[in-house]
Order: structure tokens, then C-alpha cells, then sequence
């Protein structure tokens, strides 16, 4: 049996991505819909998918490291792919006639929108507020400074008349 991380052309220290890297481009190289007819091809795709099967999951990898790994693991692993078994299909559907009542949207962009941006709108939300605050202090400081600039003029001057009367 060959080892699995020169299948796949990375270190035993490899990390993750880079097993994933190495084993989506050698699985794109080799993939039999890109080599039709060809054996060797076909046999190295294999070889690349069953390496992938076990060093892209951690708890096989560790298992593969230590010298552990049975092959009821190996063909218990999942698909390469990382995709769970498709479900079954739907039940068919009744008529639009034979349907009664509002018909639902087809797609909830808000909730979209909100799921994926949420705490971004929040965020902005929030800053504009504090701009709010900030620019509603300056006016406030700036019209205290207006007032406190007449009220120490007319002071001066009072004391002024006062002065020269």
C-alpha cells in the first residue's frame, strides 16, 4: 500500500487546505470525465480520492498517522466531496389549481439579507447613531459658545456704561 501523502504530493505535516488543495488539483487532473478511456487515470483518481477520504478527515488522518486505520474506516468515511447523501425526493405536488391559499414567495431576499449582513447593518446602524450624537453636541457646543459670547459682551458693556457714566 502505497503512502497516502505521496499520493496526494504534500508532507505528513501538510496541513488542511493544503491537502485539499493538492487533492482538488490532482482530482481535476485526473478526473475521468477529463481523461475518458484512460486506465491509469481512472486507477490514479482513485487513489487520489481514497487518500483524500482519509487524510481530509482528522480523526482518520490521526488514525492513519499512528498506524491504526482498518479498512472498514476507510470505506465507512464519507464521500470526498463532503456532501451528505442526497435526500429524498420530494412527494409531487398537487396542481396550482388544486392548491388553495397564498402561494409563498419564492425566495425571502430580507431574510437573506439580514442572515448574511446582519450584524454589518447593526454595525452601521450604530455608527450613524454616534454621528447623530456628535454632530447634535458640536451644534449644541457651538450655539453655548455663541451664547456665552454675547452674555460676556453685554457683561463688558455694562460695565463699561457703568464705568463712563
Amino acid at each position: 500500500r502505497r503512502d497516502l501523502y505521496e499520493v496526494l504530493g504534500v508532507p505528513a505535516t501538510a496541513t488542511a487546505a493544503q491537502i485539499k488543495t493538492a487533492y482538488y488539483e490532482q482530482s481535476f487532473r485526473y478526473h475521468p470525465d477529463r481523461n475518458a478511456g484512460s486506465a491509469a487515470a481512472a486507477a490514479r483518481f482513485a487513489a487520489v480520492s481514497e487518500a483524500y477520504r482519509v487524510l481530509g478527515s482528522a480523526a482518520l488522518r490521526r488514525k492513519y498517522d499512528r498506524g491504526l486505520l482498518s479498512p472498514e474506516d476507510v470505506r465507512a468515511a464519507p464521500k470526498p466531496s463532503g456532501r451528505p447523501p442526497a435526500p429524498a425526493p420530494p412527494p409531487p405536488r398537487a396542481p396550482a389549481a388544486a392548491r388553495r391559499g397564498p402561494v409563498p414567495p419564492p425566495f425571502d431576499f430580507d431574510a437573506f439579507y439580514r442572515a448574511h449582513y446582519g450584524e454589518q447593518l447593526e454595525r452601521e446602524q450604530l455608527l450613524r447613531a454616534r454621528r447623530e450624537q456628535l454632530r447634535l453636541r458640536r451644534e449644541e457646543a457651538k450655539a453655548q459658545g455663541r451664547f456665552h459670547l454675547l452674555s460676556n459682551l453685554s457683561v463688558g458693556l455694562i460695565f463699561f456704561l457703568g464705568f463712563a457714566l
